[in-house]
């Protein structure tokens, strides 16, 4: 992972995407809320509801981080934008954990700006907000046919528990390091 190649921003908030419920706990398109979760555990952080969203709060590297799972469905993640903007936290200081389908499995990337490329949460955020903020991209794989995109996202991953654990550890570490 070459970190140097982003632009260096004041994190304030990592948002994950994903869609709430049990239906939906340990799907590809759930990575952003497994690895915002796992960032929590790392950091002893515990969840709070408020209004359409979960949030957290942690410091890493001395720095309080805010993180963010919206419960609005993926389609509507931007509807969390106004209340991270009461909370002082501009669009350029939100890093946005999300599922990738144009990586490999397990590969972690970031990019700064650009568009949603067909992600809805992407979209969502955009439309409320515009494209200035961070994302962490997690590779999910990409089906063979292009209308099977839809069910594919809402699958269970194939890999193993302890492969998509390590991913996810990696997915952490990486932020971490960005953070410091």
């Amino acid at each position: 992972m070459v970190i140097a190649q982003i632009p260096s921003l004041e994190i304030k908030a990592i948002v994950g995407l994903g869609n709430p419920g049990p239906t939906y706990a340990k799907t590809r398109h759930n990575i952003g809320f497994l690895i915002v979760d796992a960032l929590a555990d790392a950091y002893n952080g515990s969840w709070q509801s408020k209004n359409n969203m979960e949030t957290c709060s942690i410091v890493i590297h001395d720095k309080k981080i805010m993180l963010v799972k919206p419960m609005t469905f993926m389609n509507d993640s931007g509807k969390i934008l106004p209340f991270l903007s009461k909370q002082g936290i501009k669009q350029e200081n939100i890093l946005v954990v999300h599922d990738e389908l144009e990586l490999p499995f397990g590969s972690i990337k970031f990019k700064f700006d650009g568009s949603a490329k067909g992600h809805n949460g992407l979209k969502s955020l955009m439309a409320c907000g515009g494209s200035n903020f961070l994302r962490l991209r997690f590779g999910i794989d990409r089906p063979q046919n292009r209308d099977d995109v839809p069910d594919y996202v809402l699958a269970k991953f194939k890999e193993s528990q302890n492969n998509i654990d390590d991913k996810i550890n990696q997915a952490v570490l990486t932020i971490t390091q960005y953070l410091s």
